[in-house]
């Protein structure tokens, strides 16, 4: 029984590693697009895009923050 829970308990801690992961790239992305000169609108949208779509939205925002 305690493998199990030992278990579970990595996966969950896995999981918050993960979130965590993807709110910090999406504050980066959007102080990153406010740095560049962006409509701060422009910005929220990024920060929404990348917090619903973490690998999507990221490499978008990637490829486009050159064109910008």
């Amino acid at each position: 029984m305690l493998e199990l829970s030992s278990l579970i308990l990595f996966i969950l801690l896995i999981g918050l590693g993960i979130v965590l992961f993807n709110i910090v790239t999406s504050i980066w992305a959007y102080r990153d697009s406010l740095r560049r000169g962006n409509s701060k609108e422009f910005s929220i949208v990024i920060l929404i895009c990348t917090l619903f779509f973490p690998i999507i939205g990221l490499i978008i925002y990637l490829i486009i923050r050159n064109d910008v």
